[in-house]
């Protein structure tokens, strides 16, 4: 629930600060979009890989989202770079993407993100939460 929250936030903010700032995210020609589609798929799969690491234990600690949107935003931060060099086949390109993603602003917008999001799933695990039921499927109704 938390890794598609991340996404659906990040997307968010991610829009939100383009128009904002009025302009694009990324804004060097030749790359296309490949570079934000390949970073954003990376960001979901690392975010949901060190989530998961941190609630497997009974009791996860908050201190965990630490590592959880710092390694978020740095994937983001190599895949966007990775795919812009297999777009372009120009590693001043990816460099260029890359520089774009921290000063427009992108790059703190993941941090960001990730790291509410996966305070969010720490917060839930940390509470035991289940899915909602509907009052036929409890056991616990009162039989008269």
């Amino acid at each position: 629930m938390t890794t598609i929250g991340f996404f659906a936030i990040a997307v968010f903010g991610l829009g939100a600060l383009s128009i904002v700032t009025d302009a694009e995210i990324i804004e060097v020609p030749e790359a296309g979009q490949a570079p934000g589609i390949v970073g954003m798929v990376i960001a979901v799969a690392v975010f949901a890989a060190i989530l998961y690491l941190a609630v497997r234990i009974t009791h996860p600690k908050f201190r965990s989202v630490w590592a959880i949107s710092i390694a978020t935003a740095f994937a983001h931060l190599i895949a966007a770079g990775i795919g812009a060099v297999a777009v372009t086949g120009d590693f001043v390109n990816a460099l260029a993407v890359m520089g774009e993603l921290i000063t427009g602003g992108a790059s703190l917008v993941i941090l960001l993100t990730a790291a509410i999001a996966g305070w969010a799933g720490v917060a839930l695990r940390r509470t035991r939460a289940k899915r909602p039921r509907w009052p036929w499927e409890r056991d616990d109704l009162d039989e008269n």
